[in-house]
């Protein structure tokens, strides 16, 4: 029971973790990423349609994304959705492809930025935290029940501690790989 109880914790802050990862993978640095087009999606025949699912993205140079879009009536319709995206950016068309340039980053937006993926780092504790405590909640129902002993009891949070200080280094260490990234120049 106590191994169910562990397994499904870290299950759970594994999700955390990946979670934030993939939220400060769409915060923009100085760099060309295809994940950063993500979140974008396009009206498509009617229904919201992801940008990955009309088009091939591609990291053309260090501050360029191409855009290679399979159908060629689509490609308003993308450079739309792109240029009213809260990303700042200004595709140009040339054809089936779009070309998005990365504007350089100002030490201003750079420390908005870091200051945003800080918060989304201390969201990700948050939830691994919440984590250990509904893992020690049904740890501590166990011993009301009677169905562990005390020692398991302390033994169990011990392990679930040391779990959760493990994806909280996971987190900060997410966190000084973003925050470097977004202070390289």
């Amino acid at each position: 029971m106590i191994n169910e109880i562990q397994k499904d914790a870290k299950d759970r802050m594994e999700k955390s973790v990946e979670a934030l990862k993939n939220q400060i993978s769409k915060i923009r640095t100085g760099r060309a990423s295809p994940s950063l087009l993500d979140g974008i999606m396009v009206e498509y025949y009617g229904s919201a349609t992801p940008l990955r699912q009309l088009a091939n993205i591609t990291v053309e140079d260090v501050r360029t994304l191409a855009i290679s879009v399979f159908d060629r009536s689509m490609t308003p319709a993308i450079e739309k959705a792109i240029m009213s995206s809260d990303l700042g950016l200004n595709p140009s068309s040339a054809g089936t492809v779009l070309r998005v340039p990365l504007p350089a980053l100002t030490e201003e937006r750079r420390k908005d930025l870091i200051k945003v993926v800080r918060n989304e780092a201390e969201q990700g504790r948050i939830a691994v935290r919440n984590v250990r405590r509904d893992a020690n909640d049904k740890i501590k129902a166990l011993l009301k029940d009677k169905e562990i002993s005390e020692d398991e009891e302390r033994r169990s949070q011990d392990d679930i501690q040391k779990l959760t200080d493990g994806f909280i280094k996971k987190i900060d260490e997410a966190l000084a790989q973003k925050e470097a990234e977004l202070m390289d120049f």
